[in-house]
Order: C-alpha cells, then sequence, then structure tokens
C-alpha cells in the first residue's frame, strides 16, 4: 500500500503494520501476496486468498550456521487483530530458536523457548478481556542431525521425500466439528510443547502450512503431486520457491477461501538414518 493512501475505512492514517492509527481496520491491499526466500534454497509464499480481506497468515525464515528455521502462523479468524498476532508469533518464534541454536542449545530446547516466548508475545498484545488476539503455530529446524517440528493449533508440518512415501509430521489440536483446542494468545493456557523429530535417509522437503493450503490437499502425495516436477530446478524462479508458488497456485485455483501459506525448507538425506 502506498504511504500517502489513507484507510479503507476512515481515510484515516495507515501505520507501518497495515493497521489504521484512527480506528484499528487491517487494510486488504497489506501482505497481500508475500514471498520470501533464504541462503539454502528454503522458500515460502502467503497468500490473502479469493475470499478473506485481509492477510492473517504470517511466516518468517531464518538461516544461522548450518540451521534453517521457519515459521508458519495462522491468525484465528474469531478474534481480533489476528493478522498481528500471526505476525508477531512467526517474528518472536524464528528469532529466538536462530538466537537458541546460535547459542548452542538442542533443537529441542529452542523449539520450546520459541514457543513460549511466541505466546508470551501475542498475549502482549491483548487490550481487555474481549480483544485478545490469537493464532495458531508450525515452526521447523532442519540441521545436519535431522528435522524437528512443534505447533500449536491445526498448522500443519510434512515430510515430502524425493522419493518414497511423506507424510504429516504433526498432529491437529482440534475437538468435536474440528474446533481449536489450543493456539496461541491471552485467552488460552501457557503453550506446551508438541513436537517430533525425523532423521530421512534420502533427500526432501520439510512444508510448513496453514490450513488455507491442507483444507485442499490434506495428504502428504497429495502436496507433492501439485508440484510440477519441471519446477524443481535451480534459479530465482526455480527450486523451492517455484515449488511453495504451485502449492499456493492449487489453493487458489480450487477456490482460495482462506489465506493460504506455504513453506518449504530442503533436508539432505542422512546416511543409515
Amino acid at each position: 500500500m502506498n504511504e500517502n493512501e489513507g484507510c479503507v475505512r476512515c481515510r484515516g492514517t495507515v501505520a507501518p503494520d497495515g493497521c489504521c492509527w484512527d480506528c484499528g481496520a487491517a487494510q486488504p491491499s497489506f501482505r497481500s501476496h508475500v514471498e520470501a526466500t533464504v541462503d539454502g534454497g528454503a522458500a515460502g509464499v502467503s497468500d490473502r486468498g479469493l475470499r478473506r480481506g485481509v492477510n492473517a497468515d504470517a511466516m518468517s525464515l531464518v538461516v544461522k550456521g548450518e540451521w534453517t528455521v521457519g515459521v508458519v502462523c495462522d491468525g484465528v479468524s474469531m478474534s481480533p487483530r489476528s493478522d498481528r498476532a500471526a505476525q508477531v508469533a512467526a517474528a518472536v518464534s524464528a528469532s529466538t530458536m536462530a538466537k537458541r541454536l546460535q547459542e548452542g542449545a538442542v533443537p529441542e530446547a529452542a523449539l520450546e523457548d520459541a514457543v513460549v516466548r511466541a505466546g508470551r508475545a501475542v498475549t502482549a498484545l491483548v487490550t481487555s478481556a474481549d480483544m485478545a488476539p490469537a493464532c495458531t503455530y508450525v515452526a521447523g529446524v532442519v540441521g545436519k542431525g535431522g528435522m524437528w517440528v512443534s505447533w500449536v493449533g491445526d498448522s500443519r508440518a510434512y515430510w515430502l521425500p524425493d522419493e518414497g512415501l511423506g507424510f504429516a509430521l504433526t498432529e491437529d489440536d482440534t475437538g468435536e466439528h474440528d474446533a481449536l483446542v489450543a493456539w496461541l494468545g491471552a485467552d488460552a493456557e501457557e503453550p506446551v510443547l508438541r513436537g517430533r523429530s525425523y532423521r530421512p535417509s534420502g533427500p526432501g522437503r520439510l512444508l510448513l502450512c496453514t490450513d488455507g493450503l491442507w483444507r485442499y490437499l490434506s495428504l502428504a502425495e497429495e502436496l507433492r503431486a501439485a508440484i510440477p516436477p519441471h519446477k524443481s530446478g535451480p534459479g530465482p524462479d526455480g527450486g523451492l520457491l517455484a515449488d511453495a508458488r504451485s502449492l499456493v497456485r492449487h489453493a487458489l485455483d480450487a477456490g482460495g477461501h482462506d489465506n493460504v501459506t506455504a513453506l518449504l525448507i530442503p533436508v539432505n538425506g542422512f546416511v543409515g538414518g
């Protein structure tokens, strides 16, 4: 959005975070389509979709030494300023993990610190008992020893191998009628680490995504099939950025009912793993 444009609701001043200083309304054009890449090939794409007014998904990618860190968050639609909750959680989590790993912490400890700090950061956004922003959360770490993931809510992580069967690495925190039973926010309990590690014997990709993608492609094999083989080459328009674009495009072509985010991290095979 151009900084000289006014708020779409009240024509007030738009803040750098894409919300109006005067009425607080989120602006539809802010973060409507976001792409990110880092050294090593990891990449992510986030899109507002075709039915939502704002993009309440957020992602963060960081590389520190041998470690690649990725986080994807999805603002809970029934909560206020859910887009801000997702942005804060993703940024705080990724920076915390990168710092802890650089200090020599094991991935499990880095993931635990990250989800706790992300939860507290979202809680700090609350303005009243009825104004508690919230989001779901999934984080992944890839290094020489394998991959590690943690999650809160129904954002997911998948292992997508180049060969062989892929699978979901997470289990949704949902109850009856798929209602969320865990999230980050002031109206949630202190987040408890739910994690999983995996050491694959061959190369592939770790996918972190929101339900805007997996509600169209819920199985690992469906996700992998949605990535055209010819887009896996090197270059700015190839590799995992092209793969992430293909996944998001599939969700949009299927209806784009929700915000959609796909983040991919390359994983090398670990012989004997």
